[in-house]
């Protein structure tokens, strides 16, 4: 069975590469990109019997810190790099 969702083997890889004092964070809604702190870990089944872990975010009012950085939404692919508009010339005082 060929499966898209991460296990928790290969999270743990990906952390592994990390900072194990860095804060564990989550990035949700690619539309309206906000970052999340994680609060719980939670084991369960799931309808066909499978074995699934959650990764939950606190329900204090702080849980949601607001919008992720521009590189995090480049980096996840949920928007592309923005660059600035080219610059027009400046008008002169004459109207030129």
């Amino acid at each position: 069975m060929t499966s898209s969702e991460m296990t928790v083997g290969e999270l743990i890889d990906l952390l592994s590469a990390c900072d194990r004092d860095a804060p564990v964070r989550q990035a949700m809604n690619p539309f309206f990109p906000m970052a999340h702190r994680l609060a719980q870990v939670v084991q369960s089944v799931d309808e066909t019997g499978r074995r699934v872990v959650y990764l939950a975010e606190g329900r204090d009012a702080d849980a949601q810190l607001g919008y992720l950085p521009p590189e995090v939404t480049v980096a996840l692919t949920w928007q592309g790099p923005v660059q600035a508009p080219p610059r027009r010339p400046r008008r002169t005082a004459g109207g030129n």
